[in-house]
């Protein structure tokens, strides 16, 4: 039996929001797979493939090829392995957030060590699915992923958990430190849905604003704290106590 994702946003087929370079929303979410297996690669591609909403751009086999095929194809998503040869997938996704930081990369792999979680979330990771999970899921993902939803494997999320509630105690322990960043009230409204899981088009519906307005205030927000994704934004709002663990 394999492992459905959780989702930090909503179910559901997500559409995406319109691309910044001028496409349209009713575009093919275009998808980078890069793997040193080639036959698990050509899997992928038979999969994705098969979905009108999606289109394979391009396949690579190393961390290197990830990054040179990432700048050249601008990719909306990429599925990457984190062992590769000649340069690591968490490698590969730090060079790739700087150099496209529109594309939204998921690691695919069967590491279950909590330090390649947490190195690909700061990495600037949107996801982090082992490869226990059914091929046949991997188009949902994509289209989670490309829609502003973060996805974690179950088994990993309670790592997660874990680490998350480790880093509000030692927030407790260090209450002395230099005051965390002022966020506008809107912003930690905002913040605190980031981190019960709510996408973009949930949180415009529950704040009574577009979806426009909602995707600046995520960007300000990340900016301000310095974060690079939603899940680090989930971290932090478990250390500053806006979520509660349960």
């Amino acid at each position: 039996m394999s492992e459905h994702p959780e989702t930090a946003g909503a179910s559901g087929r997500a559409a995406g929001p319109p691309a910044s370079d001028g496409r349209s929303a009713a575009d093919p979410i275009r998808v980078l797979i890069v793997d040193d297996h080639a036959l698990f690669r050509r899997g992928l591609e038979m999969v994705l493939a098969s979905e009108d909403d999606i289109e394979v751009i391009g396949e690579g086999g190393d961390g290197n090829e990830a990054v040179e095929m990432a700048r050249d194809l601008l990719p909306d998503v990429l599925l990457m392995d984190i062992r590769m040869p000649r340069r690591s997938g968490i490698e590969a996704c730090r060079a790739i957030k700087e150099s496209v930081p529109s594309a939204k990369i998921v690691m695919l792999t069967i590491s279950d060590e909590d330090k390649d979680l947490f190195e690909a979330i700061k990495a600037g990771a949107s996801g982090y699915l082992l490869k226990e999970i059914s091929i046949d899921e991997v188009p949902q993902a994509v289209r989670a992923v490309h829609g502003g939803q973060s996805l974690i494997s179950p088994s990993m999320a309670s790592k997660l958990i874990t680490e998350f509630a480790a880093l509000a105690k030692r927030s407790e322990e260090r209450q002395q430190q230099v005051p965390a960043p002022k966020l506008t009230e809107r912003e930690m409204e905002v913040l605190r849905l980031v981190a019960r899981g709510l996408g973009n088009k949930e949180i415009a519906k529950e704040l009574f604003i577009s979806e426009n307005t909602v995707k600046n205030h995520v960007r300000n927000i990340l900016e301000k704290l310095q974060l690079h994704s939603r899940m680090e934004a989930v971290v932090y709002a478990v250390r500053e106590k806006l979520l509660e663990i349960t």
